[in-house]
């Protein structure tokens, strides 16, 4: 095929056998290929041709051979799952020179967990640098994003426990636990700090009346997000099943961090707090202190002659 190019159009150029010699397979003996020497040889003399079975059309990626596969994933299967299983038959099954990729629905699905997993470090990496610069310390807001792994355990294990995939809904549920469970560490160590800094208190005297008089209200703020989220993890409403993931990671997260969070983030505090100190006395170790000498310093002159004057 050719493309003949005019002034006001293109047109593409399609070579065809006439009818006559397309019944007949023995017409491909009328071709003719160059040798290296210039002349003009028998397609016959060179190659052998049997006829077989072969596609009618062969489908190409690009400029490379492909073909297509489809699937279907039975009741009960996530796509996740099956891109696995797939990924693993193609190991297993193909060789080395032979390259796969996904298409539709599943490309979609992988490229959704790629840009998910990076908006969840950089939604991490926000946070940390919004508390460090709130409380002017890199020590403070591991503190606070202690109790984000146990969120996220949390949220995996319910959505474990009623069998459900861990979609894009899903994902998005882990994130929004991350604004959701650090409020309750926020409570607990903005009082801590406070009382440390106003009254004078040791770490662990600050953190723990910190705990108790936060307690009320961290219980209030958790229990009216559960609340909230409660009625989509249990499914109610038009169209909650592709919603009912993003509750369920919400739910079983926020429940599973209340109960932890309250035992762990003093425990992390308390032994970052003295990090924190034994940092502090080492650089101030670090900085040379100015020397105090005991000897009496000497008079200037001018000083000493104007004394004499006087005293005549």
């Amino acid at each position: 095929m050719s493309t003949i190019f005019t002034p006001t159009n293109q047109y593409w150029v399609i070579l065809e056998l006439l009818p006559e010699y397309q019944r007949d397979v023995s017409a491909l003996q009328l071709l003719n290929v160059r040798s290296s020497k210039g002349d003009l040889v028998p397609i016959g003399a060179v190659a052998k041709l049997t006829p077989a079975l072969g596609p009618l059309s062969v489908s190409h990626s690009g400029q490379i051979p492909a073909v297509t596969l489809s699937f279907d994933t039975k009741p009960g299967t996530g796509l996740s799952e099956a891109v696995s299983q797939i990924q693993a038959a193609a190991r297993q099954t193909l060789s080395s020179d032979i390259s796969t990729a996904f298409a539709g629905t599943a490309q979609a699905f992988q490229a959704s967990q790629q840009g998910l997993t990076l908006l969840l470090l950089i939604a991490v990496l926000v946070i940390y640098l919004v508390l460090g610069i709130l409380y002017e310390s890199f020590i403070h807001p591991l503190t606070i994003l202690s109790g984000l792994p146990f969120a996220g355990f949390g949220a995996l294990l319910t959505l474990l426990i009623f069998r459900t995939e861990l979609s894009v809904y899903a994902f998005v549920g882990v994130i929004m636990l991350i604004g959701l469970v650090k409020k309750n560490a926020i409570m607990m160590i903005d009082f801590a700090i406070a009382a440390e800094r106003n009254e004078g208190r040791s770490a662990h005297d600050a953190i723990v009346e910190a705990c108790l008089v936060r307690f009320r209200p961290i219980m209030m703020t958790t229990m009216a997000a559960l609340m909230g989220t409660l009625p989509i993890a249990i499914g109610w409403g038009a169209g909650a099943e592709s919603r009912r993931p993003l509750g369920l990671a919400v739910v079983g997260g926020l429940a599973f961090s209340q109960l932890i969070t309250l035992y762990v983030t003093p425990v992390f505090y308390t032994y970052l707090a003295g990090l924190q100190r034994r940092l502090s006395w080492r650089r101030k170790a670090a900085v040379p202190q100015p020397s105090i000498s005991n000897e009496p310093a000497s008079i200037p002159n001018a000083l000493t002659e104007s004394a004499d004057l006087t005293s005549r």
